[in-house]
């Protein structure tokens, strides 16, 4: 260098004491962290050793001013500049005898030095990856265009998600195989599933997908079953689009879910088809859907059942049933609160598929029934009906708090928004304050609170309550409230 420096005298400062690299599965690469180290003095410096404190054998990876390695020697950093250390790490749970992985980078030796320490968890997981030689190639159609999904059958071994150890899912995931041999893959209470990029799961004609969470008591393991991405920095805890969907195909049979919180990907739940109109092909309560690019659920003609569900933040839709179906729900929170343009209500109904922009497909809503529900969001209008009258179109939203401002008058003439027509619409309360605790994206608190409109408007069946506890597994009072949740005092 054509410029003159001193030896450090210790007198470095950084830009944090500890960098947490937060919670990494074993073996799988983590995020990259930095560290900026100051030069405060009036003086270049020279620096004349930076250095893992384990050495080698560390399970950290460092890149100093641009240079990749563990050991580093005469960094120089000019007057009252900085330069940038990048930390990375892979470890190998099975390799350490303590999950909470420390080592420190040292700066100088002897009275000199000065460290900067390193913390990261790592977790052990089973690792579901596919294979060339049971390998299988589903073709997925969303908004029209057709996406290659690759990955594998599920043997009968992996057909128990137990809570043991958290799933890591490389690609997608299949259950039941192409000789139409049905399976059933159960999620055990407390289970943990994560998808990494472009992966799902897919479920086959006559096979089943059980989620049986429980509620989480206070004080105990939890059970709740939690469906999410594989990255586990805090910064990606409620980032939408991390992951595929959760494909319950046509033909699939008596898929349950009972307490999952579903989150982070580009679909929660594609739902297709059904053959029997009294018996869901999905039957899922006290389940939380946060986080989609696209849709929590988007059924194509199905029959869907649900009870105590939360929904918020989606790209599109909380809840799309397209092309006909069947769908009974009851004191669920459909919310969207979208930091974005969406051009998708919160719920979306519709009796068609449209071939070309002349041409449709008709089917049938058999039925469309939303009981006891808050439907709401950040655009005006977040329920949305379609229909052509080829085929049925059978609805019925009964006490429910919904967001229709209508403030340009584009659905006063259209009769399937006549919110006076007892056939379609009893008892609803439209625009007015759900009062949600913190409904904005990356929160997703919808405990609604003691000026909900929705306090004490539930409809009840013969004086009882249709459903007996809220999500929260507290008993609803009498009368109960709109929603998922029972009103509580917000602090």
């Amino acid at each position: 260098m054509d410029f003159s420096t001193e030896l450090s005298q210790g007198q470095l400062e950084f830009s944090k004491d500890t960098v947490y690299l937060d919670t990494v599965f074993t073996n799988i690469g983590s995020s990259t962290y930095k560290l900026k180290v100051y030069n405060r003095s009036k003086k270049a410096i020279t620096i004349p050793s930076i250095k893992l404190g384990r050495g080698n054998n560390s399970g950290y990876r460092l890149n100093v001013d641009g240079l990749p390695g563990k050991s580093f020697e005469n960094i120089d950093i000019l007057a009252q500049d900085s330069i940038f250390v990048f930390i990375e790490t892979t470890i190998d749970y099975n390799e350490i005898s303590d999950p909470l992985y420390i080592d420190e980078i040292l700066f100088d030796t002897g009275i000199n030095e000065q460290k900067v320490n390193l913390v990261t968890l790592v977790q052990d997981a089973v690792f579901l990856f596919p294979n060339k030689t049971n390998g299988i190639i589903e073709t997925l159609t969303l908004d029209g265009e057709a996406t290659k999904l690759q990955g594998r059958y599920l043997t009968d071994a992996e057909l128990i998600f137990t809570n043991e150890k958290p799933y890591v899912i490389y690609g997608y995931m299949a259950v039941g195989d192409a000789q139409n041999n049905p399976k059933t893959l159960t999620m055990q209470p407390g289970a943990k599933v994560h998808f990494h990029a472009n992966s799902g799961l897919i479920v086959n004609p006559n096979s089943s997908l059980h989620i049986n969470g429980s509620l989480n008591m206070e004080g105990q393991p939890e059970t709740e079953v939690t469906i999410q991405g594989d990255r586990l920095e805090p910064s990606f805890e409620n980032t939408a689009g991390q992951w595929g969907v959760i494909w319950l195909r046509q033909g699939s049979v008596n898929n349950q879910i009972q307490y999952a919180t579903i989150k982070n990907g580009n679909i929660g739940l594609l739902v297709d088809g059904y053959t029997d109109a009294n018996t869901p092909i999905l039957d899922i309560q006290n389940t939380q859907l946060y986080n989609f690019s696209k849709f929590g659920i988007f059924a194509r003609l199905s029959n869907i059942l649900g009870k105590n569900l939360v929904f918020n933040n989606f790209g599109m839709g909380a809840f799309a049933g397209i092309q006909g179906g069947v769908y009974d729900f009851t004191h669920c929170t459909f919310a969207n609160y979208w930091i974005g343009t969406r051009s998708f209500s919160t719920v979306y109904l519709n009796n068609f598929y449209t071939e070309d922009q002349v041409n449709y497909v008709a089917f049938h809503l058999n039925k469309a029934d939303f009981t006891n529900c808050i439907i709401y969001g950040s655009n005006n209008i977040e329920m949305k009906l379609e229909k052509v009258d080829a085929g049925n179109f059978n609805y019925l939203f009964t006490n429910n708090l919904i967001r229709f401002n209508d403030a340009g008058n584009n659905y006063t003439n259209n009769p399937l928004y006549n919110f006076n027509d007892a056939t379609h619409f009893v008892g609803n309360l439209f625009n007015q304050s759900p009062d949600f605790k913190n409904e904005f994206v990356k929160i997703n608190k919808m405990w609604v609170g003691n000026n909900s409109a929705g306090i004490g408007k539930a409809v009840w069946n013969n004086g009882t309550e249709l459903i007996q506890t809220d999500i929260l597994g507290r008993p609803r009072p009498n009368p109960a409230d709109l929603g998922a949740y029972n009103s509580v005092i917000f602090e």
